[in-house]
């Protein structure tokens, strides 16, 4: 891999007590805020419990920020899919890629919370038998099939959709994974790109990095598919920068110890072993364990290039915009990053750190010529001037 891609992964986890509202508009701004920047790709969540992770249709929302938007790509990260009967999922879908003119994007998962899960009566096991038989269905209706059977409490006679996508021939297709080998096995499977979101949230996730890739190239290989493309595969990390180590402490004292906690209670993830003390410890055990970085942009450089290393290449890394920092500050992370970090793993920014190493490097050779033949020229006028005297001139 030569250039990495950045984007968003916006859950989001807002804090409790503060106006649901005044966030939604506010992720709308920030999708804005992105755009600008120039970051590739935004994913918005889909949750129904907690409290905190307040959107509860990534699609309405991706709707609603297309139209704030020029350039990045909004993805669906993820649609719960066995929440949902599965024309509905592809007939919304193909609506939005009309509406975004093929700026979308449709991750699918089981679903992340155990409560939402089990407010529909669903086991963890059985929506993750169902996001299998659901993504074949909407596979299906996307290449113009017909299809009649019965999943579950959901039923299709004949069903087609109205429309085909406006993305030929489909709009891309992602499959969530953590630390499992479930994700990676269906991407593999169903031809889909896979989005790593367990990359750094467990020791077991990053490790599994290198493995999921093979579990994905190999099942492609057993469904007669072609090798998966590591440039369309996303891992997923938190960081948050500042211009010093100091600030960016600071920063997170806005809202690191109650992100951890929320997450650590509530989402299905392995959970942490926090320590029990101050905001500074919980960033030490941040940037210790691998879960993200807090610091400064060579720090987040650092946390990159290590998931570069141990997954062996990636197309696009996306940040999660968990509100650790007041948005002020936050913003300003989204910025320093774009300026400070993307560039380090794109093609301009190492074009132009190159072009200003050669310069310097030119340079330097000149002067040393230059030097060496003033120094020569000094000799030859002292020899000269000897060569003077000594002739009696």
């Amino acid at each position: 891999m030569t250039s990495l891609r950045f984007g968003a992964f916006l859950p989001p986890i807002h804090p409790l007590g503060e106006s649901p509202t005044w966030w939604l508009r506010h992720d709308l701004d920030l999708m804005a805020h992105l755009d600008r920047l120039g970051f590739d790709e935004a994913w918005i969540g889909e949750h129904h419990s907690t409290g905190r992770d307040i959107i509860a249709s990534p699609e309405i929302f991706i709707a609603a920020a297309a139209e704030r938007t020029t350039r990045i790509r909004l993805g669906t990260g993820m649609t719960s899919i066995p929440y949902h009967h599965p024309l509905w999922v592809a007939d919304r879908m193909v609506m939005l890629d009309h509406l975004t003119q093929g700026r979308v994007m449709l991750g699918v998962g089981p679903g992340s919370l155990p409560a939402d899960v089990a407010m529909i009566g669903m086991t963890p096991t059985e929506s993750r038998e169902l996001l299998e038989t659901h993504l074949d269905i909407i596979q299906r209706l996307l290449a113009g099939e017909s299809v009649t059977t019965t999943v579950g409490s959901h039923t299709l006679v004949d069903a087609t959709l109205q429309l085909r996508p406006f993305t030929e021939p489909c709009f891309e297709i992602a499959v969530a994974a953590t630390s499992s080998p479930t994700g990676a096995r269906l991407a593999g499977s169903r031809g889909a790109s896979l989005i790593s979101l367990g990359a750094t949230m467990s020791q077991d996730g990053f490790d599994a990095l290198a493995y999921h890739w093979g579990i994905a190239t190999e099942r492609a290989a057993h469904a007669g598919r072609p090798a998966p493309d590591r440039a369309t595969w996303r891992l997923v990390t938190n960081v948050h920068v500042a211009e010093t180590r100091e600030q960016a402490y600071r920063d997170v004292e806005f809202g690191l110890q109650d992100w951890l906690r929320h997450l650590n209670d509530n989402a299905a993830v392995p959970g942490f072993a926090l320590p029990d003390g101050s905001t500074r410890e919980l960033i030490e055990f941040v940037n210790d364990s691998g879960l993200g970085a807090i610091g400064t942009a060579d720090d987040v450089r650092r946390q990159i290039q290590r998931m570069v290393d141990q997954s062996g290449g990636f197309g696009t890394v996306l940040l999660l915009a968990h509100d650790w920092a007041d948005p002020t500050a936050a913003w300003r992370s989204w910025e320093l990053i774009a300026r400070q970090v993307a560039p380090h793993f794109q093609g301009p920014g190492k074009t132009h750190a190159q072009s200003s190493h050669d310069a310097r490097s030119r340079i330097l050779a000149r002067h040393e010529e230059a030097s060496i033949a003033a120094g020569a020229a000094l000799e030859h006028m002292n020899r000269k001037y000897a060569d003077e005297v000594a002739g009696g001139s």
